[in-house]
């Protein structure tokens, strides 16, 4: 029989109805485990759990039918049994691609299945939740799917696994008996080329199925899945029946719409081809208005990563046909569970402390006073984590990808310029962000400093036959900075601190040869090319990292080199106001007084029989440059700084100045009159959006920087947090709202917000707009605590969380109550700023969980 829980009410998010619910599929998975999607309709697609995405809502290129999905037999008293499949009205937008395109594909499914007529989907990330209703029908039923997100618990956070909760309520004047079974077909069949042989099913005694493979366990095919409900099943079904066409499919409906699942142990079919998917059957009575809850959990395990992702297969690799080498690397998960059946059973034992602190940590997020499309940004991009895009390796350490295309991971390393904008894991689980720092500066920086900004996977010394990113290698001395303030760990800051100071020493080395405070010659950067000459995002970069190399360095005794980052980042301050033009930083394009002498050279050569490029690049100067052009990350290198906990020494108030500009010249409230070559489909048409430069006065390029004429959210969300912190809160909220508005669910997925490749980890600077509204601001190196609200508001209650405990905070005229979730909070001094009046207090007090603190102001 089903188990009694509690309701998961989702009050704040946007309510998607049809035809908005085309593109939903909201990430179900651990972090660096893969992940599946619940859709706007309740089902699954996107089976992303072979540590690559597969991201094509069609069945996968595996040679496995991805199938999971439910049905539900109503028996009302006296009437006529009914069946449904347990999801929404399939799109008709959908039919073409599971035609697939002219019928090329002939395994069947579960598409054409009767289904409810009524269907809304809420989100608030990590949950999502489809209520199904029917007119014609006797029960409304609602699924809301999840996986464990509790913040600092990064092992809890990584199970690979999708939870569905099925409530089912009996809306009708008459007791309705029901029949709930759900089907997950195998997922780990195993080697195709053995036609399956190698699969094997077993009953997982109560609860469900567990299939597996009894494949060579070097090999990437080999694996397992469970299926398992937290209730006591009527009957398991651990086999499928098999047969040829749709004969699998055509069973398991006759089953559920005419008569009870027929239950088999799986076995006893080895000479059938193997086997094919797993069942469970609930059963329950309703009296009139009353419900039930029945929890899916779906799990996978696939220990092997073969050569190929992420990275090549070695040259010398001398395995013949049907022989393994030893994987390139095992995903975490499998230092912790070994195989799917023990993750199924990890849940459904520790099943309601894991949906309890999931549910504490939601509704410590979404009763936050912010504005609800701050919250939505947000929580939406935390989505990203869950995704494909992360991949964490056995021993815990942290890999990325910048995206995801469909069937492959896009822009390899953990991209240091495009993680520069994530600010998500660093506050939520800052053990796993450390690891970033390491893998930058332990495994991808050379004797000389240089930083490959492309990490090797497995962990592993990268090849260094590329450019460094000065936006990347200087934002990573910033970060090291910030992860000692998060975290308070001064060992592990004495541990990195020669690395670092390695690292910035080459950058002063390399980029201002002269101590001008300037990075000035030639650097790569997370636009893809080489600026020439000094430019206001990249300096900014330079006096921050400066400026947090000072401070480490007197944190660990370095009183040689202290002295020469503070002097170098005041003369930097004063040396990057000659890129001010009044209203904006911008570029000062040089190369003829370089140390890089190539391109002058190039320039010198040119006559009159030179080509059409020469003699442009004679006219203009170097390729993809801006120039005169405002900069939406402008000042970028400022906005980490803040970030990072870094006090930059640059003019403040021309930084104010330039993020005005920004919004003045680049957001459009419609970019229907705006001409983009590029990338367009980030925003276009009547959207509104951010572009990435403009050149108000003139002066544009023939050829600017790629990616010029673009939008990204990633950005967008840097600028609307920055400028929301430097006073200019309506016209942050406007980017905001904007940024989110182009995912209505019909055109885009709201919880996937691409740019090159979906769930693109740029995104993730949307977490920053939590410290930006809040002014919410902890030092866990001096136990400071600041809260400066930034909105006009009459009280305020934030999410927070520390690398050592997590809760909220509320925030009114008289009083601060400080309430923690999970851990504690050292407090050695208090600084509030609120409706017009400042505090500050010294203290020495530990607040722990259970135990709020409230202090009268």
């Amino acid at each position: 029989m089903p188990v009694s829980f509690s309701e998961i009410s989702l009050t704040r998010g946007r309510v998607f109805i049809p035809p908005n619910l085309l593109q939903i599929a909201m990430p179900l998975g651990g972090i660096g485990a893969g992940c599946v999607a619940l859709n706007g309709y309740g089902g699954l697609q996107d089976f992303s759990i072979r540590h690559q995405p597969d991201t094509t809502a069609l069945p996968d290129t595996h040679g496995v039918l991805d199938a999971a999905f439910a049905l539900l037999r109503m028996l009302p008293k006296g009437g006529e049994p009914i069946t449904r499949l347990v999801e929404g009205p399939f799109p008709s937008e959908k039919i073409y691609d599971q035609a697939l395109k002219g019928q090329g594909y002939r395994g069947g499914g579960f598409e054409g299945l009767p289904r409810f007529r009524e269907c809304v989907f809420l989100g608030e990330y990590p949950f999502g939740q489809v209520t199904l209703t029917d007119p014609a029908l006797p029960i409304k039923a609602q699924i809301t799917g999840f996986n464990p997100f509790i913040p600092l618990d990064d092992r809890n956070s990584s199970l690979p696994c999708a939870i569905l909760e099925y409530r089912l309520e009996n809306t009708s004047t008459q007791p309705v008996k029901v029949e709930f079974s759900y089907h997950l077909s195998h997922l780990a069949p195993g080697d195709p080329a053995r036609n399956w042989g190698n699969s094997r099913n077993q009953v997982i005694s109560g609860h469900g199925v567990f299939m597996h493979n009894v494949d060579d366990p070097r090999a990437p095919s080999f694996g397992s899945c469970a299926l398992a409900v937290n209730a006591r099943p009527s009957a398991i079904k651990a086999m499928w029946y098999r047969g040829g066409w749709f004969d699998a499919m055509s069973a398991l409906w006759r089953e559920g719409s005419e008569g009870r699942l027929r239950g088999n142990d799986g076995g006893n079919a080895a000479e059938m081809q193997g086997r094919n998917g797993g069942s469970v059957l609930i059963e329950a009575v309703l009296q009139p208005g009353e419900s039930v809850t029945i929890p899916v959990v779906i799990a996978w395990h696939f220990p092997n990563v073969p050569w190929g992702v992420g990275m090549a297969q070695p040259t010398d690799c001398a395995c013949g046909e049907g022989e393994f080498c030893d994987p390139c690397w095992r995903p975490y998960y499998t230092s912790q569970w070994a195989d799917a059946r023990e993750v199924a059973e990890y849940v459904l034992s520790h099943y309601d402390q894991l949906r309890a602190r999931t549910l504490a940590f939601h509704h410590a997020l979404f009763r936050s006073t912010l504005p609800d499309e701050v919250i939505e940004a947000i929580s939406a991009n935390l989505a990203i984590l869950k995704s494909p895009t992360v991949l964490r390796q056995e021993n815990g350490n942290i890999w990325g990808w910048e995206g995801c295309f469909s069937g492959q991971g896009c822009c390899h390393g953990t991209c240091t310029h495009v993680w520069n904008y994530a600010q998500a894991m660093p506050h939520l689980f800052p053990a796993l962000e450390r690891t970033l720092r390491e893998q930058e500066l332990l495994r991808s920086m050379d004797a000389e400093g240089h930083i490959t900004f492309r990490a090797a996977l497995p962990d592993g010394p990268a090849p260094h036959t590329f450019h460094a990113a000065a936006d990347g290698q200087l934002g990573g001395v910033m970060k090291v900075f910030r992860e000692w303030q998060i975290s308070g760990d001064l060992d592990w800051l004495e541990r990195l601190y020669p690395a670092v100071k390695q690292s910035m020493d080459w950058s002063i080395a390399h980029w201002d040869p002269k101590e001008e405070g300037l990075v000035v010659e030639p650097h790569h950067n997370t636009y893809d090319i080489e600026f020439w000459g000094p430019d206001g995002m990249i300096s900014s970069f330079y006096l921050g990292a400066l400026t947090a190399m000072h401070a480490m360095s007197v944190a660990v005794g370095d009183v040689e080199s202290a002295p020469r980052y503070l002097n170098l980042a005041e003369k930097g301050a004063q040396a990057i106001e000659s890129l001010f033009n009044g209203e904006y930083y911008q570029q000062n394009v040089r190369w003829d007084d370089l140390r890089d002498q190539s391109l002058a050279q190039k320039m010198a050569s040119i006559n009159a029989q030179s080509s059409e490029e020469d003699h442009l690049l004679l006219k203009e100067g170097p390729k993809y440059q801006y120039g005169a052009g405002c900069l939406a990350d402008g000042v970028l290198g400022a906005w980490l700084a803040r970030r990072c906990q870094v006090n930059s020494p640059q003019n403040q108030e021309h930084v104010r100045q330039a993020l005005h500009s920004i919004f003045r010249y680049n957001f459009r409230e419609s970019l229907w009159d705006h001409a983009n070559m590029q990338r367009a489909g980030y925003a276009m048409g009547e959207e509104s959006g951010l572009l990435l430069c403009t050149w108000p006065h003139g002066g544009k390029p023939t050829f600017p920087f790629p990616y010029s004429d673009e939008v990204w959210t990633g950005f967008e969300y840097q600028v609307a947090s920055h400028m929301i912190e430097m006073g200019w809160i309506e016209d942050g909220l406007r980017v905001v709202k904007s940024a989110r508005s182009r995912s209505d669910g019909h055109t885009r997925n709201p919880w996937n917000e691409y740019e090159c490749g979906n769930y693109y980890a740029r995104a993730m600077s949307s977490y920053a707009l939590l410290e930006a509204c809040s002014g919410l601001r902890y030092s866990a190196v001096t136990h400071a605590l600041a809260v400066e609200p930034r909105l006009d508001q009459e009280f305020l209650t934030t999410f927070f969380c520390t690398a050592h405990g997590w809760g909220t905070i509320c925030l009114s005229q008289g009083a601060l109550t400080i309430e923690m979730a999970e851990g504690e909070l050292v407090l050695s001094n208090l600084i509030v700023k609120f409706g017009g009046q400042s505090w500050q207090k010294s203290l020495s007090l530990t607040v722990q969980t259970g135990n709020p603190l409230t202090l009268s102001l």
